[in-house]
This record gives C-alpha cells, sequence and structure tokens, in this order.
C-alpha cells in the first residue's frame, strides 16, 4: 500500500494536519492511520464532553516544556477562522464558569469531531482505522510503516499519534517509543493536567472533601506557582482543576515538591485567629471541631484538630490554649503536603515531556529523519487545563500539515 503522506493518529492534531495537508497539496493522497476502531475518542472526551477548544487568553505562561509555542500559534489560524470559516462549527465563549473557554455553540464535542471527518471526506483524505502503526523505517524517497494490516510505504510521514495520556482513547505512547529507539530525544516523561498522589496518611479523614481555596506548589521553600479554584481530596491524592494545573511542575521537582493549600484565602492569619477565638469561647463545652463549624465541613475540622493540634476532635473547646489558636490559624493559610508522586496515564489528561525541541525545525520536520514531521502530544508541550491543549493540537497539527504538503510538492525530504 502507498500513500503520498500517511498521518499517524486521527486524533486532534492527526485531523488538523491531514486537513492542512491536504488543502496545499489537493493532488497528493493524504491517508490517516488510527489504531483504535474510530477516530476522535480523545476529542469527544475532551471537555467533559463539551471540548473545550481553545481559550481566548492565551499566553506563553500557558505552556510548559522546551517549545516556543506562541511563535506557531502565531504562524496558524485561530480558532475561529479554523472552525467556524472553515469547518462551520460556531462557537461561543465560556461554559459552566470558565469564561476564557472557547466551546462549540452547540456544546458538543461530537459536533467537532463530525465537522473534522466531514471536510477530511470532502477533501479526500482516505481513514483506515483499526490499524496499529508498530513500525517506521527510512527507505528510498520516503518511509515504510509497519502496521497490524500490512506495510504502507509514505513519501512522507507526520506523526500525529498522541503521547501517553489517556490510554483508553487510543494514546498509549507506543509511537513515541518507536521514536525513541529511532533515536529521538524525549524531555523526561510524566502525566500532567491531573491529580498528584499524596501519602495516604497525609489524607486519612480528607475523602470526599472539596473546598474553594488557593494552591501553591512550594520546592524546598520556594514558591512555584499559585491556582485558586476547588481543591478536591480523594484516598491517596490531590485534584481539582487548581492542581491540575500544578502537576507539569513534578516533572523538575520530583521528590522536592509540595502542595500548600490556603482554605480561606480571602482572609488574614489574624482574622482567621480572632475568628476561631470567638468561636472557641461561644462554643466552649462542645467538642473542639466545633470551633471550626461554619467555616469548614466536619470531616476537614476534625482533621485539622487531629493532625495539627494532635488533638482529640470530641474534648472541650475550651481546652484549646490560644497558642493552639493561633497554630490552627496558620495551617488554615499554609495546610502542606509533600507530594509522592503524580497521577496514573489513564486519569491524566495531557503528557508532560515528548519529543525534544532540539529534534525537529522551525517547520516541525525532523532534523534526523527528513520528511518526518511531528504535532500535537507527541511534542515537548503541555498545556493549563482549558482549552490550552487543544490549541496546541490544532496549530502544530495545521504547521506540520501545510510543512509536510510544501515540501512534497517541492519533491524535497
Amino acid at each position: 500500500m502507498y500513500t503520498d503522506i500517511a498521518v499517524i493518529g486521527g486524533g486532534a492534531s492527526g485531523y488538523a494536519a491531514a486537513i492542512a495537508a491536504k488543502e496545499k497539496a489537493p493532488s497528493a493522497s493524504v491517508t490517516i492511520y488510527e489504531r483504535l476502531d474510530k477516530t476522535g475518542r480523545k476529542i469527544i472526551a475532551s471537555g467533559n464532553g463539551k471540548c473545550n477548544l481553545s481559550n481566548v487568553d492565551i499566553t506563553a505562561a500557558n505552556y510548559h516544556g522546551s517549545f516556543d509555542v506562541m511563535e506557531i500559534l502565531g504562524k496558524t489560524p485561530d480558532c475561529k477562522s479554523f472552525f467556524t470559516d472553515k469547518l462551520g462549527v460556531m462557537l461561543s465563549v465560556g461554559s459552566e464558569g470558565r469564561t476564557g473557554g472557547v466551546y462549540p455553540r452547540s456544546n458538543s464535542s461530537a459536533t467537532v469531531l463530525n465537522a473534522l471527518r466531514i471536510k477530511a471526506a470532502e477533501l479526500g483524505i482516505e481513514e483506515v482505522c483499526g490499524c496499529m502503526v508498530t513500525g517506521l523505517s527510512p527507505v528510498k524517497n520516503g518511509f515504510q510503516l509497519e502496521t497490524s494490516t500490512g506495510r504502507v510505504t509514505a513519501s512522507r510521514v507526520i506523526a500525529a499519534a498522541g503521547g501517553y495520556a489517556g490510554p483508553s482513547f487510543g494514546t498509549d505512547g507506543s509511537f513515541l517509543r518507536i521514536l525513541k529507539d529511532m533515536g529521538l530525544r524525549t524531555a523526561k516523561i510524566c502525566p500532567a493536567v491531573g491529580p498528584l498522589k499524596v501519602g495516604a496518611d497525609r489524607l486519612k479523614g480528607l475523602k470526599g472533601v472539596r473546598i474553594k481555596g488557593s494552591i501553591s506548589a512550594v520546592s524546598e521553600g520556594r514558591t512555584l506557582r499559585t491556582e485558586q479554584g476547588e481543591i478536591q481530596f480523594n484516598e491517596n491524592t490531590i485534584s481539582g482543576i487548581c492542581v491540575f494545573n500544578l502537576a507539569y511542575l513534578f516533572q523538575e521537582y520530583e521528590g522536592k515538591l509540595e502542595l500548600s493549600a490556603d482554605l480561606l484565602p480571602d482572609l488574614s492569619e489574624a482574622e482567621i485567629a480572632d475568628i476561631l477565638f470567638t468561636a472557641r469561647r461561644n462554643r466552649k463545652e462542645l467538642p473542639a471541631y466545633e470551633i471550626l463549624t461554619g467555616i469548614f465541613v466536619k470531616n476537614l475540622a476534625v482533621y485539622l484538630i487531629k493532625n495539627v493540634l494532635g488533638r482529640s476532635p470530641d474534648e472541650k473547646a475550651e481546652n484549646i490554649g490560644g497558642k493552639e489558636i493561633k497554630q490552627l490559624a496558620s495551617a488554615i493559610k499554609g495546610l502542606v503536603f509533600p507530594i509522592t508522586g503524580c497521577a496514573a496515564w489513564q486519569n491524566a489528561q495531557v503528557t508532560c515531556g515528548g519529543i525534544h525541541r532540539s529534534c525537529v525545525d522551525d517547520k516541525l520536520c525532523s532534523t534526523a529523519y527528513r520528511g518526518l514531521y511531528l504535532c500535537g502530544e507527541i511534542l515537548d508541550v503541555a498545556g493549563d487545563c482549558g482549552g490550552y491543549n487543544l490549541q496546541w493540537a490544532w496549530s502544530s497539527g495545521i504547521w506540520a500539515g501545510m510543512n509536510c504538503a510544501e515540501s512534497l510538492k517541492g519533491g524535497r525530504k
């Protein structure tokens, strides 16, 4: 089997790359090879099924890795130009309180995937599903792909197979491993945009607690980044979007990373202490945890009395001393949890790390294998939660597809 351009992966970046390539070189044959029985599984799941396509407020600070993401975003169409003008997908801004997120007006990811499929079919792009690429090697005038359904020869290849995150959606890192075996360098790889692990003993009693607050990533006393939002405590992880946006820091600070949670960010430590002193006076005959009633749910109140003060939550409130009240106030402003690990791949939305910037040129073409282009999550880029990763997928896919097709037109590798 032969195709001019083989696109490995039928996800967001793969579709964007295939469409851009076919539009740039209409006479070229472009084929998407997808390991699952259907394309776009991860697109369907994105944004809780609503598909957070992009964000109206994108800066370099929203991306982490070795690439200058903003340079590529500046060279490719914005979300409206690609989805509304080209694919006919009407957009809206904001969903579930996220004012900057860009979504399809239908509020359904299926709308986006259907539009991509329609455009691909209109252009004559072939889709081969249930076809896993197990090997890639350069041959004269192109590449040979070993697949689960037979060999394919291609003049050009676009690697858009994703990373390790979300293996149930077809992105299990298998093609990234193939690229590593070919000698392409990767940055340190770990899950991102997902929960962070904490020792179960540090979270005992907090499972199921959710609280709006502020949370900071700290390493050796230095605050690395602070996020606000709902903090969620589980059996052995801390999660919530605010935590997801800190998860990429595990890559660099493994073994030296802590989360410090400010449970009442709108109040100063002194103000909290005053509130607690008043509560102790008014509830002196009640159990100690009742000092915190009206501020926190019972589970969290009991946790603070036991773990911060080392007291039984059932002893009388009047027995809690003044120094202990101040100790409680201090802990509420900075409850510390040492991080022991990151999320399992099935619970992460993004891969942190991937093929390093040093392995590709400005056109996202491999410097070692001319004619091999890379895009999306397979590259060393991890964005924040909120549409940033899908925007990178669209933009990098379009950029790789355009340049791949241009090289084909010029007869170059």
